[in-house]
């Protein structure tokens, strides 16, 4: 091995361990008791107190369901709307169309921030201060932009033969999206799926503004308060932390060859 070639390798094994290291202090911490962690803040230590695990995990069940809910119907509404509208942009010309899917572009560059109040004023006009209507509905909103701007070009890039061909055996225009689109489509929606997942699993204000009742709060609203209830018990703050990545790193493990499929399915042309 070159010498150059042998520093390089060096400097890639220190930033993948710097990248790494936060994760495993997290197991580590969640591992220990308090006076574990004050004298030996970095080392590891035995015994080994799983029974953190047990202690966070019934004090966060009930946010960690509230947020699989939430996320399950709001991924499901932004894929089924977006979907649909991505196919009516980029199967069908119609008058307006693009002036329309440009307008709908431009949402991008206006800051989620900047409607805060306005969504505020809507969900409580509409009662549903409180309920999980409350954000599932701003979710699936929010997330249409980006997914149909993703959506519409993927399937702008499908084949025409395909639909002819559908059409010439009498398929109707749903049949040609839900047969055709829908299957050719399946890595760029993993993508666009995992993608909302991780805003909707990992958004703190939203939640924090609608949401007031206890038994309806998300997981990362539910994790700032278990944070002050526990902030004296390092280890099973950290593993109510371990607990909530999980079901993030799953997800990700199983949809992983869609969702590398999805960021490469426009780098290569035959």
């Amino acid at each position: 091995m070159k010498r150059k070639d042998f520093f390089i390798h060096i400097i890639l094994a220190v930033a993948v361990l710097l990248t790494f290291y936060p994760f495993i202090f997290l197991i580590v911490t969640s591992l220990k008791t308090n006076d574990q962690f004050m004298h030996h803040f970095w080392g590891i230590t035995r015994p080994f107190h799983w029974e953190n695990y047990k202690a966070a995990w019934e004090a966060i069940d009930q946010y960690i369901l509230n947020s699989v809910i939430v996320a399950v119907f709001s991924v499901t509404g932004v894929l089924t709307v977006a979907s649909l509208s991505a196919y009516a942009f980029a199967r069908h010309r119609f008058p307006g169309s693009t002036i329309l899917f440009y307008a709908i572009i431009s949402l991008m560059m206006i800051p989620g921030v900047l409607t805060l109040i306005s969504s505020f004023m809507w969900i409580k006009d509409l009662h549903l201060m409180n309920t999980r209507l409350a954000l599932i509905l701003p979710y699936i909103a929010g997330g249409q932009v980006f997914a149909i701007f993703i959506l519409r070009s993927f399937m702008a890039s499908i084949p025409e033969e395909l639909f002819e061909a559908a059409r010439m055996d009498g398929a109707s225009e749903f049949r040609m999206f839900w047969n055709i689109a829908i299957p050719l489509s399946m890595p760029i929606l993993g993508t666009v799926a995992i993608m909302n997942l991780l805003g909707v699993w990992n958004d703190y204000i939203w939640p924090l503004i609608v949401i007031s009742d206890e038994a309806k709060r998300t997981l990362t609203i539910g994790l700032a308060f278990f944070r002050g209830t526990y902030y004296v018990n390092y280890g099973t703050l950290m593993a109510g932390y371990v607990i909530a990545c999980l079901p993030l790193l799953v997800l990700f493990f199983v949809a992983m060859r869609y969702f590398v499929e999805g960021l490469t399915s426009g780098a290569l042309k035959a």
